[in-house]
């Protein structure tokens, strides 16, 4: 009996991954929303009298450099503070059974995956440009101590995501820089308007181009940037089914016009992967251990 387009039956789901060999991830922000983690598009995406795609930008750091750093540290300080959740595990543990899977994160989470199999696409709060140095210090320096506060009483407790009081501002001076060439560093994030690595993009399109796919998964993700989204489209076209596991299927991007074939799993993607991947999965999976990147 054929499948009607965007089927929710996890039986029939186990039945296509168990014969899936070759499979390509689209993990998004909405993977970590369960560890405590904030996406952009969430309605408390503001940050102070900021929008976060502004503080995230080029043009940002050139003027506001302080405020930039600020805004990553805090980043990177509630990064450190959260686990990897049940759906980072469960997505580590299919890429260990399927030595092919190929997993494509954006702000996404190492919990125990396979190095060679992994590929961060927006790169990393923990990596400092420009001398490349991964550094986990929190603070990263004296001055950005106030991003390093944990939260009481709810995020509006913490003066730097108030919009009411005023950030104070730090001298240029007293942030990161590189201890070989003294240039100030940023954080080593892909920001807004900015291109990914074109290394990596390649080498992900030649990993897809080299034989069909049998399998993509957009998992807390609409799939709406490019060129990342594009993955989902190269696959689907050499005939891959298509399995959505997010909390919004209203405005997808890449993901959209399911197929027969295809499936759709609305709901927290922490709950609904392990349930997805079981049949590949060990039980004891979450007990790996990883950071958020």
């Amino acid at each position: 009996m054929p499948l009607e387009p965007g089927s929710t039956s996890i039986a029939e789901f186990h039945a296509k991954l168990q014969k899936s060999s070759r499979i390509v991830a689209l993990c998004g922000a909405g993977l970590s929303v369960a560890s405590g983690l904030q996406t952009f598009r969430d309605p408390g995406g503001f940050w102070t009298n900021e929008q976060a795609d502004e503080l995230a930008s080029p043009e940002k750091f050139e003027t506001d450099p302080d405020l930039v750093w600020l805004f990553y540290s805090h980043r990177r300080h509630t990064s450190l503070q959260v686990a990897p959740n049940p759906g980072h595990h469960a997505l580590a543990e299919l890429a260990r059974a399927r030595p092919e899977f190929f997993w494509a994160p954006g702000l996404s989470q190492v919990a125990g995956h396979p190095k060679e199999q992994l590929r961060m696409l927006h790169g990393s709060l923990f990596d400092l440009k420009c001398n490349d140095a991964k550094r986990f210090d929190d603070p990263l320096c004296p001055a950005l101590a106030p991003a390093s506060r944990d939260l009481e009483g709810g995020l509006p407790s913490m003066p730097l995501l108030d919009p009411k009081q005023q950030v104070p501002r730090i001298p240029a001076s007293e942030l990161p820089h590189c201890p070989q060439c003294g240039t100030l560093l940023r954080p080593g994030i892909v920001r807004f308007r900015e291109e990914l690595d074109s290394e990596m993009l390649g080498e992900i399109k030649a990993w897809i181009d080299e034989k069909p796919v049998d399998l993509v998964l957009s998992v807390g993700t609409a799939a709406e940037v490019w060129p990342a989204a594009g993955f989902v489209v190269q696959a689907r076209k050499q005939g891959a089914a298509l399995a959505v596991v997010n909390t919004d299927t209203e405005n997808l991007g890449a993901a959209r016009d399911l197929k027969y074939g295809d499936f759709i799993f609305v709901g927290d993607s922490a709950e609904l992967s392990p349930k997805l991947f079981e049949p590949l999965i060990s039980p004891k999976s979450g007990e790996s251990i990883g950071y958020l990147i």
